[in-house]
């Protein structure tokens, strides 16, 4: 068995075409997606090329995951949530 990871560029919108181009290919036990890091986790006995193939069949930007983007979430996340939005300080 392959677990796949993969950098997808989707929204939440995007989930369910993702999961119905992945329905189509054979051998695929699980599928997990994190909108938020953009992420997805496929598990089966199907060629991590075919399953590539089959995201960007279905108008999705997608790529393997690499290092960088695990480097590139983090300070992403770090960066946004230390910043505060307070409506009363215009001055």
């Amino acid at each position: 068995m392959e677990v796949v990871e993969l950098k997808v560029e989707m929204v939440c919108i995007h989930e369910k075409r993702l999961r119905k181009c992945l329905s189509k290919l054979k051998g695929i036990e699980k599928v997990e997606v994190d909108t938020n890091c953009q992420k997805v986790v496929v598990t089966g006995y199907t060629h991590k090329n075919k399953i590539l193939k089959a995201i960007r069949r279905g108008g999705l930007k997608a790529d393997f995951w690499s290092a960088q983007n695990e480097l590139l979430n983090a300070y992403v996340s770090a960066n946004y949530t230390n910043l505060r939005f307070n409506p009363f300080s215009f001055f």
